[in-house]
């Protein structure tokens, strides 16, 4: 019996093929662990997207090298891998025993037996997965790689150009999802609107949604990263009109100023990104809108980033995260004239100080609403439940209910909550019958 560990690092995204890696190892002669000091194998699925997810991938290799049992292996793969193999090969060459970059996984089988000194009966693929998630919902990825070519964007380097999955391997995988008790599907991809147009000739993100809710089992739906120039009016008619749908758009809009959106190499513009944030809010009853902007962007004057800061008081977004310009090699603004990072750390400072003053006032106004709550876990020195409403995806950024309930509940359970007070970042209420 061989004993396996993983640790998967950065967003969802690559946790979906962490759950892909670990379907390759599914075999009766195999446990799991989360303790590192008794795998036989620790896997580490890296991420290499900026400049402060690499130096976590390489801080997270040097802990595991320490603290793992004499004779256990380490196997390094993802974005960190993918992008900077030759670098891993040569700092941890005799440390590290295989390194797997993304365009290699369909070597996984082979390598992990090596690894394991085992036969296995599954290869790499989008179906077959060992789930990481909480019970009540899982990730879906639709596609790999992205078309757009930001300019300060490495994922194309890492991950290559779209690549859309078969909509029939991707029902398979809700399929698979629902027979394992997933009730909330969660699409994802580097962009999930761009979703098809490689690969069919009308069928877009808005008829592979149709059919995933055609799966007997899917109680609710959301999607993850989408692209505001290809949000359309089927998808938006779609969440008006499919209440198993969750009305949750997540628009990562980067900047709002026209000539750095040109310099970003964003399609859109800041007019047409107003007229599909007023779209939505028009035609989606409680629409939530989460988005993200980068500062400190090389050619962001102080204008450019009042403008910023002028729109999303105007335009206020339910959810904002905000980033400073992480400088990345072989992108076409690595060599644009920088901006000194304590300007770039002042501009987020302020523009988040903003935000919670925004957000706070957004969820004072949900105070005396009652929303359907899934539980999660429960405080027992609190006495106190958390949870997650629709205006929070799973991925434990958007911030929780927190609740008291006479009742005696189960995770994964639903309940009405009755909102009694907020902060910027979460709700507070009880649960009502």
């Amino acid at each position: 019996m061989k004993i396996v560990g993983m640790i998967s690092l950065g967003c969802c995204k690559n946790l979906t093929d962490s759950e892909n890696i670990l379907g390759v190892l599914k075999s009766p002669n195999i446990l799991f662990s989360s303790r590192i000091k008794e795998c036989d194998l620790i896997i580490i699925n890296t991420c290499g997207f900026i400049e402060s997810a690499k130096q976590e991938a390489i801080d997270t290799i040097y802990e595991c090298i320490r603290d793992k049992k004499e004779d256990a292996k380490i196997m390094v793969c993802g974005c960190f891998a993918q992008r900077y193999e030759d670098r891993l090969k040569k700092e941890f060459k005799n440390t590290i025993d295989a390194i797997v970059p993304i365009k290699d996984y369909k070597e996984l089988k082979s390598t992990f037996e090596k690894l394991l000194n085992t036969k296995l009966t599954r290869d790499f693929n989008i179906i077959d997965k060992l789930y990481l998630t909480n019970p009540h919902f899982a990730y879906i990825k639709i596609g790999e790689g992205c078309k757009n070519n930001c300019s300060y964007c490495a994922i194309p380097l890492i991950r290559g150009t779209l690549v859309s999955y078969k909509k029939e391997d991707i029902i398979k995988s809700v399929e698979n999802a629902i027979l394992a008790g997933k009730e909330e599907i969660v699409l994802i991809a580097q962009d999930t609107t761009a979703y098809g147009y490689d690969l069919y000739d009308n069928y877009r993100i808005h008829n592979l949604i149709e059919d995933v809710l055609k799966v007997n089992g899917v109680k609710n739906v959301r999607l993850l990263y989408l692209y505001p120039d290809e949000v359309s009016d089927e998808l938006i008619n779609l969440a008006n009109q499919e209440s198993r749908l969750i009305p949750y758009f997540d628009l990562p809009l980067q900047h709002i100023n026209n000539d750095i959106l040109k310099s970003m190499n964003r399609r859109g513009s800041k007019e047409e990104i107003i007229d599909i944030i007023t779209k939505i809010r028009s035609k989606v009853r409680n629409a939530i809108i989460r988005t993200t902007f980068i500062v400190g962007y090389p050619g962001e004057g102080e204008k450019e980033f009042e403008e910023l800061m002028d729109f999303i008081e105007k335009y206020p977004f339910d959810l904002l995260g905000a980033f400073a310009y992480s400088r990345e090699e072989n992108t076409k603004a690595y060599d644009m004239k920088q901006i000194d990072e304590d300007i770039k750390e002042d501009r987020l400072r302020r523009l988040m100080k903003k935000q919670e003053e925004i957000s706070k006032k957004l969820n004072e106004k949900r105070i005396g609403n009652t929303y359907e709550v899934r539980v999660e876990i429960y405080n027992p020195i609190k006495k106190v439940y958390r949870g997650q409403s629709y205006m929070s995806a799973p991925d434990n950024i958007d911030g929780y209910v927190y609740f008291t309930s006479n009742n005696r509940l189960t995770r994964g359970s639903l309940v009405n909550v009755k909102i009694t007070s907020a902060t910027s970042h979460d709700l507070y209420g009880e649960e009502i019958n």
